[in-house]
């Protein structure tokens, strides 16, 4: 003899074919007053191939592209990174000297 029922059939409700779905009780009864009032005339989503986000994105990739298959392109990008690079090292070496102007200062004005 079993501890359990194990006829499945008996642990079912007997569900009548004509049941509401105001009586499934998984469906918030609080929401039934409004679900004859779905809007049937929802507007879809803009599927235009032309629409800004991909016209932006077109137009970025044709740039990338532009920039890595173009040799020209490429040399003028690395000579602007290198002096932007020649004028980074310049500032840090400026700030550099202004450092150990203001420390031989401070020592100065500590000996007096």
């Amino acid at each position: 003899m079993h501890k359990y029922n194990t006829n499945i059939e008996s642990t079912r409700n007997n569900m009548v074919e004509n049941q509401s779905i105001g009586q499934n009780p998984y469906i918030n009864q609080n929401n039934m007053s409004n679900i004859n009032n779905i809007p049937t005339n929802i507007p879809q989503q803009n599927q235009n191939l032309l629409g800004n986000d991909f016209v932006k994105g077109a137009l970025i990739g044709a740039a990338v592209t532009f920039l890595l298959t173009n040799k020209k392109a490429q040399s003028t990008i690395m000579d602007a990174v290198s002096k932007g690079n020649e004028f980074f090292q310049a500032g840090m070496e400026e700030i550099k000297e202004r450092y150990e102007d203001i420390k031989a200062q401070r020592e100065s004005n500590e000996e007096s």
